[in-house]
C-alpha cells in the first residue's frame, strides 16, 4: 500500500461508503465472517434476468475489507451470475488499483466470498 492513490481509494471508500445498507426485498443474501480477523460483511442481492440489479452491504471491520466491498458493489451492478462466480482475487486487486499483501487479501476479498454465498443459495 505505498501507492498514495491507492490509499486515497481506500480511505474515501472507507469513510463514505457506496451502497452502505440492505435491501428491503433481496432475491438472495448472505453474512460471513473471516475466519482470519473476524471482519464481516452482510449482502444483500436484486435480481433480474440472470444478473444483478441491485446490491447493498452492512458490515463491520477494517478499512480494507469496508472499503472493497463499498468499491465492488458498483462493479457487480449488470453481471450474470456466471460471471461473478468465475471471478478471483484477481479481479479485487484490479478493482483497489494496487497489490494487497498476503495478510489482508482475505479482507479485500470478503465481499466476493459473501456474495459468491448469496448467489450459491
Amino acid at each position: 500500500m505505498e501507492d498514495p492513490l491507492y490509499k486515497d481509494l481506500i480511505i474515501e471508500h472507507f469513510r463514505n461508503p457506496r451502497n452502505r445498507g440492505h435491501l428491503e426485498c433481496p432475491d438472495c443474501s448472505a453474512h460471513v465472517k473471516s475466519p482470519t480477523c473476524g471482519d464481516e460483511l452482510r449482502v444483500t442481492i436484486g435480481l433480474e434476468d440472470d444478473r444483478i440489479t441491485a446490491i447493498c452491504f452492512e458490515g463491520q471491520g477494517c478499512a480494507i475489507s469496508q472499503a472493497s466491498a463499498s468499491i465492488a458493489s458498483d462493479a457487480y451492478i449488470g453481471l450474470t451470475l456466471r460471471a461473478i462466480l468465475e471471478l478471483h482475487e484477481d479481479w479485487v486487486t484490479q478493482l483497489l488499483g494496487g497489490p494487497v499483501s498476503r495478510s489482508r487479501r482475505s479482507c479485500a476479498s470478503l465481499h466476493l466470498m459473501a456474495v459468491k454465498q448469496a448467489l450459491r443459495g
